[in-house]
């Protein structure tokens, strides 16, 4: 196996080069990436030293990254910078205690755009909704979303789901708030519910059936397929072109470390949510630009729209939106949808809490995010007290971001022309 070798001045040459010698790979060059207590100047490694991980990786057909610095050149968050770049290349990282792999993702042969997250509820399905309903107006467009609950084989949604519909995959035991029933009751397209288990520090998972959902995908004949991420798993399916969506809430070190940067590197956007007025959002966007430069970065915020009218009503809003959140969702619910008064509870996502609140809720609507127990839990109750349910979406607010979406649409297109 052709190998590059990542080396450090820490390490004496003479060790270094024992070590190419003894270690089971073919090397075809060293990159040396730091550190000079060691070096003497004439130092000789017994392959070519190239001028960087970049230039290495071009120049030297490897089928490997062999890691042999340490400490204190490469740190830990040096290190997952460094095997970023690498899997994002295409290639495994080998250390002496460790082996990153790249996410194994599919071919496809449709136009298509991929939605990946760097975590759970950054806003994933919002923006696929928004962008599959953006695009939708000019193109048939299809949505394949995999979920930790999705259905044993893929399934087709050709319609948005009714309450009353989802009361009864619920009631059958299966999971009536998956990513693409949320996507077929907002975005108003056909979406194909898959599943998965397991996710990489990269995005693999451990088992998914994303590709016969892809297969399924490919017989409608659109003219494009978004494939859907979970949490920060990626489907794993090789897109044309990817949108990462980072939330504002996020820590500067979360979204630049670890394998982060090999999300951002592998994405041609990045939308990043949550992004209110006056938030330090700021030291984010120079996280992403530091991975990769250039790379447009669209700051937007998530607001609750009802999928029919709360106006003159009372409404008590069941929503996973953390604390801080509720008075602004309180004041856009009564200013831009009309309510007459707002109670917001925080508790979509603890059922034991949400039951309480349910319980105590005095409201003429129930408006609730389709998350996991909004059906099982929220809509049951309704079932049994003269109150309305009315599902909210969540709405994508910001400037510039259509643009940027048409663009990568446009481009995914053409290059299935050419």
């Amino acid at each position: 196996m052709r190998a590059l070798a990542v080396i450090d001045g820490e390490h004496y040459a003479p060790v270094v080069r024992d070590a190419l010698a003894e270690l089971p790979y073919e090397f075809a060059a060293a990159v040396l990436v730091g550190g000079t207590e060691k070096l003497k100047g004439d130092d000789e490694y017994g392959v070519p030293l190239a001028a960087g991980l970049q230039e290495a990786l071009e120049e030297y057909e490897v089928d490997t990254v062999v890691d042999l610095s340490d400490e204190p050149v490469l740190g830990p968050r040096e290190r997952f910078r460094l095997a970023s770049r690498v899997l994002a290349a295409g290639l495994p990282y080998v250390g002496a205690d460790f082996r990153l792999e790249p996410p194994e993702l599919a071919p496809f042969g449709l136009p298509s755009i991929g939605v990946i997250g760097t975590g759970k509820r950054v806003g994933k399905t919002a923006v696929t909704g928004h962008l599959a309903r953006l695009l939708a107006a000019e193109l048939d467009v299809v949505v394949v979303a995999m979920g930790r609950g999705g259905p044993p084989e893929p399934e087709l949604a050709p319609q948005p789901p009714t309450v009353e519909e989802l009361l009864e995959l619920s009631r059958a035991g299966r999971h009536a708030a998956s990513d693409y029933l949320e996507d077929a009751a907002f975005a108003g397209i056909r979406t194909i519910g898959c599943r998965r288990a397991g996710g990489g520090l990269a995005g693999g998972t451990a088992y998914a059936n994303v590709a016969a959902g892809a297969e399924m995908a490919a017989a409608l004949r659109p003219d494009l397929v978004v494939f859907e991420g979970s949490g920060a798993a990626l489907p794993p399916v090789e897109t044309g072109r990817r949108v990462l969506v980072v939330s504002a809430r996020q820590e500067p070190e979360l979204v630049g470390g670890y394998l982060n940067p090999y999300r951002i590197l592998i994405s041609d956007l990045v939308v990043l949510t949550m992004a209110e007025d006056g938030a330090p959002y700021e030291r984010i966007e120079a996280v992403i630009d530091e991975v990769k430069p250039g790379i447009p970065v669209v700051p937007v915020c998530l607001r609750p729209r009802p999928v029919s009218s709360i106006a003159g009503r009372r409404v008590a809003f069941f929503t996973t939106a953390p604390a801080e959140a509720h008075e602004r969702l309180d004041t856009h619910l009564r200013e831009v949808h009309g309510a007459t008064e707002v109670s917001v509870f925080g508790s979509l996502a603890d059922r034991g809490r949400l039951r309480a609140d349910v319980e105590s809720a005095d409201a003429e609507v129930f408006l609730v995010e389709l998350k996991a127990a909004a059906i099982d839990v929220v809509a049951e109750a309704v079932a049994e007290r003269a109150v309305e349910l009315v599902l909210a979406d969540n709405e994508v607010v910001g400037e510039g971001l259509d643009e940027r979406v048409r663009q990568l649409a446009d481009a995914v297109i053409g290059a299935a022309v050419r």
